[in-house]
């Protein structure tokens, strides 16, 4: 197992102290949190690396025996295999012979063996070494001495995680209770429909921060404001490294479409009133879920540049909506889009205002409480090395000055 240390961010700590002040009183993270290499190098190797980030369905990454996948997770590049038990494994992408990588990051391809590229060193799924060319004849070689090097990996209601850093908590406690407040939707048994992949001129974090807050619904999502008020829901305390809440439903709409109709078939495990909201709920650091009456949305952010994010949006419905003769996702489909390509070009417009001489951190109103929660969240990560809880939302009884 690796492990790695910690070392607070490259961010001066007064300015970070400010936005863990109460809500209400603390402001935004300072611009060089969106603009900055060195942070974001920093983050990648303790958000990403030292956390557990979310590299896909579990189906859809590895679904077979014998299926191998290179997925990066942090600064590392994690090889994903699935055995004849149909076991996920997870390794460092790094023959045992003189370090070649075994696989590009997003190569995929299915065999009963790994094959290193460069010297045809060969590895069995479970990574122990089966053959070593040349090397039959040395004398003392053991093959045992050289598996490939494991990685933790752990699936969670079909999504497949890795930790690279090897020292992060167990998953269940990264959770906390968003597992149970999911467990109705058992997206577990939920199966790909659609997909539409992005890539956003803003920072990761820029787009996570839109994703947890509805102020801005009334001035650039009309279609969403249609089937849904956006001063509706709460906003949750979670006990996991997460941040979330609920919106509601108006009493014409089944579901977040540009009608409002729902086309599928709602959860078989939701009660009436969970079938009248939606959550929005942000696994840090890089999955968003948003369940619904009858699908899941989720998106799955990876940084690419410090102004640059490329995200996968993925719908998931349940089977028996899915055989249905008929059936067409774009219900979901079309209305999420209309919506994220708001929130792109408010993103990147966000983004552009951050890397101005002219930013400095801000307020945030009563109705950015989820906001807080995610800033705090980062900001004692930056300070610790290591994200855990945001802080509890303390809201005043006016606004911040």
């Amino acid at each position: 197992m690796v492990r790695m240390e910690r070392t607070a961010a490259p961010i001066d700590r007064a300015v970070l102290e400010r936005a863990l002040l109460p809500f209400g009183e603390s402001r935004t993270l300072p611009g060089e949190a969106y603009t900055s290499d060195g942070v974001l190098a920093w983050e990648r190797a303790h958000f990403f690396g030292g956390s557990w980030v979310a590299l896909g369905r579990a189906d859809d990454v590895v679904p077979a025996p014998g299926d191998q996948r290179a997925v990066t997770a942090g600064t590392e590049t994690v090889l994903l295999t699935r055995d004849a038990e149909g076991r996920i494994h997870g390794f460092f992408d790094v023959c045992r012979h003189r370090g070649h990588a075994l696989m590009e990051p997003g190569q995929s391809r299915s065999a009963k063996v790994i094959q290193c590229p460069y010297h045809a060193w060969v590895y069995d799924l479970d990574g122990s070494l089966r053959g070593a060319p040349g090397f039959h004849t040395v004398p003392g070689f053991d093959r045992s001495e050289f598996p490939l090097v494991s990685l933790r990996v752990a699936e969670w209601r079909g999504w497949v995680f890795a930790n690279a850093s090897g020292d992060a908590p167990p998953l269940e406690d990264h959770l906390g209770n968003m597992d149970a407040l999911i467990a109705g939707h058992e997206p577990e048994r939920l199966v790909v429909a659609a997909r539409h992949g992005y890539e956003v001129a803003a920072n990761w974090k820029i787009v996570t921060e839109n994703y947890h807050e509805c102020y801005h619904c009334s001035n650039i999502h009309p279609e969403l404001c249609r089937v849904t008020p956006p001063e509706s829901g709460v906003n949750l305390d979670p006990d996991g490294t997460w941040v979330g809440g609920t919106m509601d439903l108006m009493d014409h709409a089944q579901t977040m479409s540009l009608t409002g109709e729902s086309r599928g078939v709602m959860l078989r495990g939701l009660d009436e009133a969970a079938r009248r909201q939606v959550l929005y709920l942000g696994l840090f650091p890089n999955l968003l879920i948003s369940p619904h009456p009858d699908y899941v949305l989720t998106h799955r952010i990876e940084p690419l540049a410090p102004d640059r994010s490329r995200i996968e949006c993925q719908w998931l419905f349940p089977p028996e909506a899915v055989e249905r003769e008929g059936f067409d996702p774009a219900y979901a489909v079309e209305f999420w889009d209309v919506t994220n390509r708001e929130d792109w070009h408010a993103c990147e417009q966000v983004q552009r205002g951050v890397s101005s001489a002219g930013y400095h951190p801000g307020p945030l109103s009563r109705r950015e409480d989820a906001v807080y929660q995610f800033i705090t969240l980062v900001a004692r990560g930056y300070l610790e090395g290591r994200a855990t809880r945001p802080n509890s939302r303390e809201p005043r009884l006016t606004e911040p000055a």
